[in-house]
């Protein structure tokens, strides 16, 4: 069955927010989204496995879905409902085998040639970009552009595919429009951790 991933795809920030996973996703939550993204890049997995144990229950009390990034380990002893794989992490089959055929698997996919490559894995969703210029990466791929974008999903068909990098209230459009099913965002929602309900709502209110 085809996973049905909500069109506004929020992705969390410590630093860039200044707020705790799990307050973000409170926020986020607030702000209507039913879909978040656990990404850290940067603390000791001891040092926010509590914090985002607590997101995780924020998000399964408000039926959202939660989904850690990179981490096959993390999301299992969270008790998330899945994970989001980059190219250098974890192979999406052998994530499956250990979380089993229940959980939420995504996978990121920088080139046509990767995301052929990732057809032939047991992945719920697709992801493709960076669509436009993004900073929220120390060291970011290439730009696909929207050209790309609209090849890829020609390419896969019923898969789910979700826009990456770089967009906010203003191009969002643009990639659904080249046959995205979701938009990640990360800047455009949570860079001022004061209005995150707010930006979120808005998204929410044009695009979902």
């Amino acid at each position: 069955m085809k996973f049905e991933i909500p069109k506004i795809y929020p992705i969390t920030d410590v630093p860039l927010s200044g707020l705790t996973h799990a307050e973000q996703a409170k926020r986020l939550i607030e702000g209507g989204s039913r879909i978040v993204q656990f990404r850290e890049k940067y603390a000791a997995p001891r040092d926010w496995f509590d914090d985002l144990r607590n997101g995780v229950e924020i998000c399964r009390q408000s039926g959202v879905t939660s989904i850690v990034n990179d981490r096959v380990d993390i999301a299992l002893a969270a008790g998330a409902d899945g994970v989001h794989l980059g190219q250098t992490d974890l192979p999406p089959d052998a994530a499956r085998r250990v979380l089993g055929n229940e959980a939420i698997i995504g996978y990121s996919t920088h080139s046509i040639e990767q995301a052929i490559k990732a057809l032939e894995y047991k992945i719920d969703y697709l992801a493709f970009g960076p669509v436009f210029p993004t900073m929220t990466k120390e060291y970011p791929d290439a730009v696909v552009g929207l050209d790309l974008l609209r090849v890829v999903h020609d390419l896969t068909g019923e898969m789910p595919l979700v826009a990456i990098g770089g967009i906010d209230l203003e191009n969002a459009g643009s990639v659904f429009a080249a046959g995205a099913d979701s938009a990640a965002l990360i800047s455009a929602l949570i860079a001022d951790g004061a209005a995150i309900a707010e930006r979120t709502s808005e998204f929410v209110r044009r695009y979902a």
